[in-house]
């Protein structure tokens, strides 16, 4: 881990909260709200969010499963996700969130000119959901890749893995 946790510290508790009072607990807020206030569906939600984690690396990221309701994406929907282009498992809002969230993180300047890929999103996506959903992604790739950088994402165990 990059950053020093005293003894007995949470590690994300203490980055997100403590070490950095006037940022860190803004950006948990903003973090949080990615996930209480979505509107987006949990299967289009969980293949952008997770293409992102898999593309920043975060192993918290790519451990973690949204809940909504108490359902959750079906086992084998990660390994789906790395097949977007051509898994037989999502509809067509679902393709669309994960090739967005690609892009998104690997070529963002290539989106500007893409008429064909904009034209195919906004025949699926509102300008609500859109916005939503873009504003989820940086949300994702700028915290996942904190989390990532700092060490953040190995030092933290998910509630259901702690023993």
């Amino acid at each position: 881990m990059r950053v020093d946790v005293p003894p007995g510290k949470d590690p994300i508790g203490y980055v997100w909260g403590e070490l950095v009072p006037g940022i860190g607990p803004a950006a948990a807020h903003l973090s949080l709200a990615v996930y209480e206030h979505t509107t987006l569906g949990l299967r289009e939600f969980e293949a952008a969010r997770l293409r992102v984690a898999q593309l920043n690396g975060c192993a918290f990221c790519l451990d973690w499963r949204t809940e909504r309701e108490g359902k959750k994406v079906e086992d084998g929907f990660a390994e789906a996700v790395t097949q977007w282009r051509k898994t037989d498992a999502f509809d067509d809002r679902t393709r669309l969130a994960a090739e967005y969230a690609e892009r998104f993180v690997t070529d963002h300047h290539g989106l500007d000119g893409d008429e064909d890929f904009w034209d195919r999103l906004t025949a699926h996506y509102d300008q609500r959901e859109l916005t939503e959903l873009t504003m989820c992604l940086g949300s994702w790739l700028a915290f996942g890749r904190l989390n990532r950088v700092l060490g953040l994402d190995t030092a933290c165990t998910l509630p259901s893995h702690a023993q």
